[in-house]
C-alpha cells in the first residue's frame, strides 16, 4: 500500500515486526501524519497479512529472499515516485532487514531508523527471558515462574516464542481486557483490514515464524552489519523488553555509520511509533527529513 506521494523527499518503507506480522493497520492509525511529509509504503512482507498465500514454500522463507523482495520493493517505488533512495523505517525483525539491506545496497537507502532495534539477536532473547523470570519472582507470580521455566531460556522454538513474550507483556501488565480490546479494534478497524482478515493474519504469522525463526533468530548484526554507509537513527523505547534497549545500544556503540544518532523514548515499549505516535512522527519530520529532503 503507497499512501502520500510527496514527491519532493524519498519514500519511506515501514518494515514490520514479527516475520508474518502486518502492522499496517497500526502504523496508519498512529502515523499517518507522516504521510503528509513522505510517500509512505505500508508492505506487507513474504507470508504476513495480504501477502500469505498458502501456496508458499518454507524453502523461500530465508533472509537472503527477503532482502530480495525488498530491493524488488524499492525499485518499483522509486521508479513510480521519480526518486533513486528510499527511507526505510525497521521495526523489530524489520530492524534486522532494514540493516542487512542498507549494507547490502548503500546507494538505495537515504536513511534508516530503527525502532526495537535488534543488534545480536541471541543476547536480545537471553535478556528478554531474563527479565520475565526476574519480574516474575519480584511480583511471586508463581504460574508465570512455572511456564517460564517450563520454557526455559533461549534458544528455543517458534512455540516458545509466543509464550515468552506473552508472560513478558503480561508481567508489564499490559495484558488486560480494556488494552486487547484497543488493540484489536485498531488492528482490524478501518479500510486496511477487517475480521475476515483475521485467521489470514494468524495464520501467516504461525508460518513465517516457524519458517524462519531459526535463522533470524541467530542474526548477530555485530558481526553481519557492522558498518552502514548511510545516517542511522535508533529510536529505542525505554521500557522495551522485547527487544531490551541495553542490547541494541551495544550494537548503536559498535556500529560504523555515515552518522548515527540514538533518541529515548521514555514512555514506549516495543512499539515507540504506538505508545508515542506525535512524538515519533515529529522525530522523524525533525530529524530525518531534513536530511534527505531534496
Amino acid at each position: 500500500m503507497i499512501r502520500g506521494e510527496n514527491l519532493a523527499n524519498p519514500p519511506l518503507i515501514h518494515l514490520h515486526g514479527g516475520p508474518g506480522f502486518s502492522e499496517t493497520r497500526l502504523l496508519r492509525h498512529f502515523n499517518s501524519d507522516l504521510e503528509k511529509r513522505f510517500t509512505v509504503v505500508y508492505w506487507d512482507q513474504r507470508g504476513a497479512g495480504k501477502s500469505f498465500d498458502r501456496s508458499l514454500s518454507e524453502s523461500s522463507m530465508t533472509v537472503d529472499q527477503f532482502i530480495a523482495d525488498l530491493d524488488e520493493l524499492v525499485d518499483m517505488v522509486c521508479a513510480r515516485v521519480g526518486q533513486e533512495q528510499v527511507v526505510l523505517h525497521g521495526h523489530s525483525w524489520g530492524s534486522a532487514l532494514g540493516v542487512l539491506y542498507a549494507a547490502r545496497y548503500p546507494q538505495r537507502v537515504a536513511a534508516y531508523v530503527g525502532t526495537g532495534q535488534i543488534g545480536d539477536w541471541p543476547a536480545a532473547e537471553s535478556a528478554s527471558y531474563a527479565y520475565a523470570l526476574a519480574e516474575a519472582q519480584r511480583r511471586n507470580n508463581r504460574t508465570a515462574l512455572k511456564a517460564l521455566r517450563t520454557i526455559g531460556p533461549p534458544p528455543y522454538p517458534a512455540s516458545s516464542v509466543f509464550k515468552e513474550r506473552t508472560w513478558v507483556q503480561r508481567v508489564d501488565g499490559q495484558l488486560g481486557p480494556r488494552a486487547l480490546w484497543r488493540f484489536g479494534r485498531i488492528a482490524l478497524g478501518g479500510t486496511e483490514s477487517t475480521l475476515l482478515d483475521l485467521p489470514r493474519q494468524v495464520r501467516g504469522f504461525r508460518f513465517s515464524m516457524t519458517a524462519m525463526w531459526d535463522e533470524v533468530s541467530s542474526l548477530n548484526l555485530l558481526q553481519d552489519a557492522p558498518e552502514l554507509r548511510v545516517p542511522v537513527f535508533f529510536f529505542l523505547g525505554r521500557h522495551d523488553h522485547w527487544v531490551p534497549p541495553e542490547t541494541s545500544m551495544a550494537y548503536f556503540d559498535a556500529l560504523s555509520a555515515t552518522s548515527k544518532k540514538v533518541l529515548w523514548f521514555d514512555e514506549s515499549g516495543h512499539e515507540p511509533f504506538v505508545d508515542e505516535p506525535d512524538e515519533f512522527n515529529q522525530a522523524v519530520a525533525e530529524m530525518v527529513r531534513p536530511l534527505v529532503a531534496r
